[in-house]
């Protein structure tokens, strides 16, 4: 395969993981920083009307999981820092990071 086609390969997988990144950070966000506190604090009406966020969140996820893993896969990254890069979505801002750190390496 050329190096173009490689550049190219890489390049759709890391748009991918930048999108999953960012829409899996802001899910984690709302997660931790809306849902859970309101869930604790306030009534349980009010609970009800934000259980969008975990549901979104839990179906998202997934996706960024498979995009790291495809951006991992396509920029031969050791089995530590794949793992790293799965693991940032689970952390509020972890995600932002890692995508900050595969643009910079691959741009």
């Amino acid at each position: 395969m050329s190096d173009q086609g490689n550049e190219s390969n890489l390049s759709g997988a890391l748009k991918r993981f930048r999108v999953m990144a960012f829409v899996s950070g802001t899910m984690s966000l709302l997660l931790w920083f809306i849902y859970v506190p309101i869930g604790q604090l306030a009534s349980s009406d009010l609970k009800e009307q934000l259980l969008w966020i975990p549901l979104i969140h839990g179906y998202t996820y997934p996706f960024y999981v498979f995009t790291a893993l495809h951006l991992s896969v396509k920029a031969r990254y050791s089995l530590q820092k794949m793992i790293i890069f799965i693991l940032a979505g689970t952390l509020p801002v972890a995600s932002f990071i890692a995508e900050r750190r595969a643009v910079k390496e691959h741009m």
